[in-house]
């Protein structure tokens, strides 16, 4: 297993705390020179908080640890295409490296609805990989919609039957 699968690996054990809680099951983990320094999973609904997703909540804690916002070297592993917030947030902090697993064809920022990381006028450019354990973190949000929407469509159901 490469150091990118085993720090995807992590960052879908993060998902699945997101998931087991109800949220979006997206997770991430921050690495400083082959340590996890910082762990994510999604928490916008639970905490009330629209920037809390799973991105933003290991750089905050990276930060936190480091003393400092900006967070040169480090990489960043997440489960899904980060968005343009979580891109912006990405490049303010200087990571030296994004990886992540499945792409995002509704809000995705790496390349696939737009690329805020190829954006030559920006004063600094991280490094951007996707595909790494693109299937595994895939099927988990594909699951997860699944049973919302079969839960969905039961209560529905029951309504109907009152």
């Amino acid at each position: 297993m490469s150091d990118a699968q085993h720090f995807m690996r992590l960052a879908l054990q993060e998902a699945e705390l997101a998931r087991v809680a109800g949220e979006v099951p997206v997770g991430a983990v921050l690495v400083k020179d082959g340590v996890v320094i910082a762990r994510g999973s999604n928490a916008p609904i639970g905490l009330h908080d629209p920037s809390a997703h799973a991105e933003m909540r290991a750089l905050r804690a990276a930060a936190a640890l480091l003393g400092n916002y900006r967070l040169p070297g480090c990489e960043l592993y997440v489960t899904l295409e980060p968005c343009a917030m979580c891109a912006g947030a990405m490049m303010h902090a200087r990571l030296a490296r994004v990886v992540y697993a499945a792409p995002d064809p509704k809000t995705g920022a790496a390349g696939s609805v737009l690329d805020l990381f190829a954006y030559a006028q920006l004063n600094h450019h991280t490094v951007v990989e996707g595909g790494v354990m693109a299937e595994e973190a895939g099927q988990l949000l594909k699951d997860f919609f699944a049973e919302r929407r079969a839960a969905a469509k039961a209560r529905k159901q029951g309504l109907g039957e009152v």
